[in-house]
């Protein structure tokens, strides 16, 4: 395998516009005022629902789309500015793997893998040469004579990731990569992603719309709605403290700590007169995320708490817990101080009479 180690690009976001004109001539905000920096061989996810704008985002970086405003620029070179000559030289410093594969039926793994070097110029030991290292590197020695057809998702997935790879880039582009693929083959599709930034030092932007493949793969996170950032940061700072409800809302899906619909349905906003629960979230993390801090609190204070739903999980190596629980109303400014102090977070939901 070549030992060339590419250094990953950065990405930065100027203030990025993108405007489309609808047939009936009246315009559509894709991307609205985005500034944000992918940092050089970080792996780095862009999360938002169908239509908040990650696909445009993602398609200005290698120039399939013009910004309307504003700069996205890659390793210090403007996308939105380069023609010609040097909109290529660009584009082949930008790999890029698609949701469906986008392989060529009548070509083999090898043929598929070998297409972009082909239209490069390459010469043919070279394309040979390399073809066979990027088999070998993702895991298809035994299928490179074999065509689409004959593969499974897993398979056609690693020949687009070689494919892309194919030109050495300094960016990785991956569109909704694994959301085709069932739960299993997804996790190794992630970690082969996760070998080739460690290995190879690629700048990787992903977008997705599961929070879960953030969790398991990015060191960063932006969540878009609407065509604009709404939240970003680092993965465990987003996912251990989320300041918008987007982002809670998609978190509410992957850690699997939702409440009890029984409960939802009697839930206030607003404290009721009279005895009444209060329903809280408690957020472990880094050393506290094993703690078991409701036994210390029963102990110390005396207040029972009802465990509604929990979870933990595990972000890069850094575990982290949620926990929905409900306690008498009036124990609850008490109870959250003492959960406090001993370095967790807390989030009163509402409460149930």
């Amino acid at each position: 395998m070549s030992d060339r180690k590419p250094q990953g690009a950065s990405i930065v976001f100027q203030t990025v516009g993108k405007t489309f004109t609808k047939p009936d001539g009246s315009s559509v905000s894709a991307v609205d005022d985005v500034s944000l920096t992918v940092e050089s061989g970080a792996i780095t996810g862009i999360i938002g629902r169908s239509g908040a704008g990650k696909s445009t985002m993602l398609r200005m970086v290698n120039g399939l789309e013009r910004p309307t405003s504003g700069q996205i620029l890659v390793g210090g070179q403007d996308v939105g500015a380069a023609q010609g000559a040097a909109l290529r030289a660009i584009r082949r410093d930008v790999g890029m793997i698609f949701q469906h594969f986008n392989l060529l039926a009548s070509r083999t793994v090898a043929g598929n893998i070998a297409l972009p070097l082909e239209v490069a110029g390459v010469p043919k030991a070279k394309i040979r040469a390399r073809v066979a290292d990027l088999i070998h590197r993702v895991g298809l020695d035994a299928q490179s004579d074999r065509y689409p057809a004959e593969l499974s998702g897993g398979q056609k997935q690693r020949v687009g990731i070689a494919r892309a790879l194919a030109t050495e880039p300094k960016v990785l582009l991956s569109d909704e990569a694994t959301s085709a693929l069932d739960p299993e083959t997804t996790q190794t599709v992630l970690q082969l992603l996760k070998d080739i930034n460690r290995e190879l030092g690629l700048t990787i932007l992903l977008i997705t719309h599961e929070m879960a493949v953030v969790r398991d793969i990015a060191s960063h996170v932006a969540v878009i709605e609407g065509g604009k950032i709404v939240e970003a940061g680092k993965t465990y700072d987003v996912f251990t403290a989320p300041q918008h409800p987007t982002t809670r809302s998609f978190l509410s899906g992957v850690t699997g700590v939702t409440l009890p619909a029984f409960i939802k349905g009697q839930m206030h906003d607003d404290r009721p007169s009279g005895p009444c629960e209060e329903v809280l979230r408690v957020t472990f993390s880094g050393k506290h995320a094993t703690d078991p801090m409701l036994a210390l609190l029963t102990r110390d204070l005396g207040i029972a708490v009802n465990i509604l739903a929990g979870a933990v999980e595990e972000i890069g190596t850094q575990p982290f817990g949620n926990l929905l629980l409900s306690l008498d109303a009036d124990k609850g400014a008490e109870a959250r101080a003492y959960l406090e102090r001993h370095g967790l977070l807390t989030e009163v939901l509402g409460y149930v009479g």
